[in-house]
């Protein structure tokens, strides 16, 4: 049932966007429209590039901070898609492109659809690390690491790609 539900999206999209084109043609003329598609495939170039870094920069503070990016990994990927409905051309993917490039827009999408959304871990990678740690998955029992806040400490590394000094240089 779905995919007939996308089947149609698919169809009619472009038919949507041809009239989009022309409706926007009759009211500004044919080289303006030109113009705005021109003009929206730049700005979702600068935009991409500008809220990417951002989100290179905060997944960098969460990763030495020790927290897991999950809401940031997220909000990148609508960045992307966002940049993407950009550069392709037309007036609706546009609209919906720059409506992704609001921060509430994308906290409002995600939601919606991030009950949905599960995330799995690999399991053949989960029991291999697990077996040969000597841990047993059935019993759950196993050599256990016991450590104290000073036995472990997080040293920044400078030739990472994910460090502040590298996130300046562009």
């Amino acid at each position: 049932m779905r995919t007939r539900w996308i089947a149609i999206l698919f169809l009619l999209m472009p038919l949507a966007e041809i009239a989009g084109f022309v409706l926007v043609g009759r009211a500004v003329g044919v080289w303006s429209t030109l113009g705005l598609v021109i003009l929206t495939s730049i700005a979702g170039t600068l935009l991409l590039r500008a809220q990417g870094l951002q989100m290179l920069r905060t997944l960098s503070d969460e990763g030495r901070q020790g927290r897991v990016p999950g809401d940031t990994i997220v909000h990148g990927a609508m960045i992307v898609v966002a940049a993407l409905l950009l550069l392709i051309p037309g007036f609706i993917t546009d609209i919906l492109g720059l409506a992704l490039f609001i921060p509430a827009v994308r906290r409002l999408l995600w939601s919606a659809i991030g009950r949905r959304v599960v995330i799995v871990r690999s399991s053949s990678h989960s029991r291999t690390y697990a077996r040969d740690a000597g841990f047993d998955p059935q019993t759950r029992k196993g050599p256990v690491v016991d450590l104290e806040d000073d036995d472990f400490r997080r040293e920044p590394d400078p030739s990472s790609p994910w460090s502040d000094r590298r996130l300046k240089d562009d």
